[in-house]
């Protein structure tokens, strides 16, 4: 069922609608440059998070190549839990800096040092490479926290892109001694690249999120020069990446889930917590039924989800 979204919404999208369809009728076609920029300019629609008492930038130590971290401690005199924090962006947008008020949410609400990542991105590093920067810091966090104090308590959260990075570390690291996630925080995640379920067709235009964008996000992340075009080899590739279609197990992490009823990713999002569900993971889902995605980076349009998303936020990780 296509989503009906809050009126208070209506203006944005009718300006979105009218651009989208100024650059089909001008062939005007997708590019990174251009999916960045659009990205970033919803930063005029961001407010600004809370003053955090010590932020700073380091590097994943002893790695391949220069990924940058950034830490926010809400109370450095206290011993806080640690949480990972990756951003959405369709894995070639988005970074530490748009991501910064959430960042500043999250350390507020949770009460916990938040380290996020700028992961490399498509089409310039292909899939799995910044999955891979994701899991040395999931491996190595505790390098970087020299001189801050911090439990054995670890959170992994993200949004969209970030949502999938989350489920895949989850996934990959079942079987991994060195590695306890305690929680995790999706907000309208994507964990189903094969794009198979209903809401991808019923909201898959008009709600800023096109269906038409998220094939070419997918395309950009996992093509590489000798792609030969061939459906089956590429519906195979999207099946395998797909955090929904890896194994589950019931020492999977306490999830919270929280899907936009306007959002063409929402029925994997619920097909996710189902899962976790039938395996006998505790699941928390929220669904705004009139938001669509990315809402948080709107969130001086609907203040009010906004802060709701993070009370919610706030009492999972409080239990």
């Amino acid at each position: 069922m296509r989503g009906s979204v809050s009126p208070k919404l209506e203006p944005f999208l009718a300006q979105v609608n009218e651009a989208i369809a100024n650059a089909k009728a001008q062939g005007i076609g997708y590019t990174p440059q251009a999916t960045r920029d659009g990205l970033n300019n919803l930063a005029g629609l961001m407010a600004d998070g809370p003053d955090i008492a010590s932020v700073s930038d380091v590097y994943l130590p002893n790695y391949e190549t220069q990924v940058r971290v950034r830490i926010y401690n809400p109370a450095p005199d206290k011993a806080l839990p640690v949480l990972l924090h990756f951003h959405g962006g369709g894995h070639m947008c988005g970074s530490i800096e748009l991501y910064d008020p959430i960042s500043r949410e999250l350390a507020k609400h949770c009460q916990a040092i938040v380290m996020c990542i700028d992961y490399r991105l498509a089409p310039e590093y292909l899939y799995p490479q910044g999955l891979n920067d994701c899991q040395y810091l999931l491996e190595n966090f505790a390098e970087l926290l020299d001189g801050h104090q911090f439990t054995d308590t670890l959170y992994i959260a993200g949004d969209s892109a970030g949502g999938a990075i989350c489920t895949s570390l989850v996934a990959n690291n079942l079987d991994n001694k060195a590695v306890t996630i305690d929680k995790q925080i999706l907000v309208y995640p994507s964990v189903d690249y094969t794009m198979s379920f209903p809401s991808c067709q019923e909201n898959g235009e008009g709600f800023l999120l096109e269906m038409a964008k998220v094939e070419w996000y997918f395309e950009q992340y996992f093509s590489d020069d000798n792609d030969n075009d061939n459906d089956n080899d590429k519906l195979a590739i999207a099946q395998k990446a797909s955090p929904l279609l890896q194994n589950f197990a019931d020492n999977m992490p306490p999830t919270l889930v929280i899907t936009a009823g306007c959002d063409p990713l929402r029925d994997e999002g619920c097909a996710y917590a189902k899962k976790l569900t039938q395996h006998g993971v505790s699941v928390l889902h929220h669904q705004f039924d009139s938001m669509i995605h990315a809402y948080m980076l709107i969130n001086d349009l609907v203040a009010e989800e906004y802060q709701q998303t993070f009370n919610l936020i706030k009492e999972f990780t409080s239990k």
